[in-house]
């Protein structure tokens, strides 16, 4: 049985940091209900479908049931208090306040329910002059500092992420604070509010080695210079790979791999202390040196020595890597109207209460009729509510 099965959860949220962790629930086996508006969120219509589904959506929302709801209407307003009433966790990613506006205060939810855990994301916390604004990642990128952790060394250009990393960041860190409540719930009976920002979550991400020029106020530090030794790609006669030698073992092996055992000795290299000071130079010898060989010959010299490293691998070559199929990293199944699908497997793997097998993201209003059934409304009822557009059904 998977460890969270007969959690129920009701997914509001929109694009990527909470649909995604509402994605690692279900994929641990809770009941994930995506309450979206009719016309569908965003994320359904960012890149072509296949079978209604477009990829990003489907690696997303995979697991979930769907019930699209005019939360306007009276009508879908009840329908979602009769969810909350049985529900144990509500997610959402609306602006800070707009729960309130609609109608679903904390205190109107918790009184209903005292054993909510009620999660609220959004983009800077709620309060400050950033916290109704609208956000994407990139605007966190920015703001937090990554975009210059990004900049290019030579001209000190700011440059993204390119991936969407503070959403996912905090999906992360919100499926483990609910983890968290839950099991606070388990000691005391009650729910509480979480409440995560995804500006709060990027920066905690990046504190410890590319803030580490903040760390301490007494000592003055070149916030570069801890980051150009995580800059480790290097190119050989025929691919580009990474090669990371930071405890002495390896950057003694390294040399030796090399070829040039004497820059063991090299006074600006002996010690770790002194490789992070001079980490630039060492970049570029290890740069000039690497590029003298092929990388099968180099990776094999340096396996011999201890030293880590790896092929930089492209999207394409991933798939096919040995080490990702030994792993079964990346699950491949055929699903009627997908034909095979991939998805990268939960990372954590339970040795008595295995994850459940993903299952498709849902089409818009599969879940409807069954989900409507199930909080005790008839099919008279549900025609009705599909009549007057409260909700909708999907269409095929």
């Amino acid at each position: 049985m998977p460890p969270l099965e007969g959690l129920k959860v009701i997914d509001l949220t929109t694009m990527v940091s909470g649909p995604v962790a509402g994605m690692m629930l279900a994929d641990q086996g809770a009941e994930v209900i995506k309450i979206e508006p009719l016309k569908g969120e965003t994320m359904r219509h960012v890149r072509p479908p296949l079978n209604g589904v477009n990829p990003m959506f489907f690696s997303c929302n995979r697991g979930k049931r769907s019930l699209p709801l005019d939360l306007k209407a009276q009508e879908g307003r009840d329908i979602l208090w009769k969810l909350i009433e049985q529900a144990d966790v509500l997610i959402q990613n609306f602006r800070p306040g707009a729960m309130d506006r609609m109608g679903f205060s904390e205190e109107a939810m918790m009184k209903l329910n005292e054993k909510l855990i009620y999660v609220s994301i959004s983009g800077f916390g709620d309060k400050g002059p950033y916290a109704q604004k609208r956000v994407y990642d990139p605007v966190i990128q920015a703001l937090s500092g990554a975009a210059d952790i990004q900049s290019i060394r030579e001209t000190g250009e700011p440059r993204m992420f390119r991936l969407i990393i503070a959403d996912k960041i905090t999906s992360v860190t919100t499926a483990q604070a609910i983890s968290t409540a839950l099991y606070a719930r388990e000691k005391n009976g009650k729910g509480q509010h979480i409440k995560i920002s995804m500006l709060d979550c990027l920066l905690s991400l990046f504190w410890p080695e590319a803030m580490s020029g903040l760390t301490y106020e007494q000592m003055d530090v070149d916030p570069n210079r801890s980051l150009a030794a995580m800059d480790p790609i290097f190119k050989t006669r025929d691919r580009w790979i990474t090669a990371c030698a930071v405890a002495d073992v390896e950057w003694q092996g390294l040399c030796r791999a090399l070829g040039r055992p004497e820059l063991a000795e090299d006074d600006r290299f002996r010690t770790t202390l002194a490789r992070y000071e001079n980490a630039e130079e060492r970049r570029d010898l290890m740069a000039e040196e690497i590029a003298k060989w092929s990388s099968e010959e180099l990776m094999a010299r340096m396996d011999a020595e201890g030293v880590p490293c790896a092929p930089a691998l492209t999207r394409d070559e991933l798939l096919d890597h040995e080490q990702i199929l030994a792993n079964d990293s990346i699950q491949r199944i055929t699903l009627e109207g997908f034909g095979e699908v991939r998805q990268a497997k939960p990372a954590a793997e339970f040795s008595g209460t295995p994850t459940a097998p993903f299952t498709p993201a849902p089409k818009l209003g599969e879940d409807t009729r069954d989900i409507l059934g199930e909080l005790g409304f008839t099919p008279d009822d549900i025609d009705d509510l599909l009549g007057r557009n409260v909700t909708l059904e999907v269409k095929e």
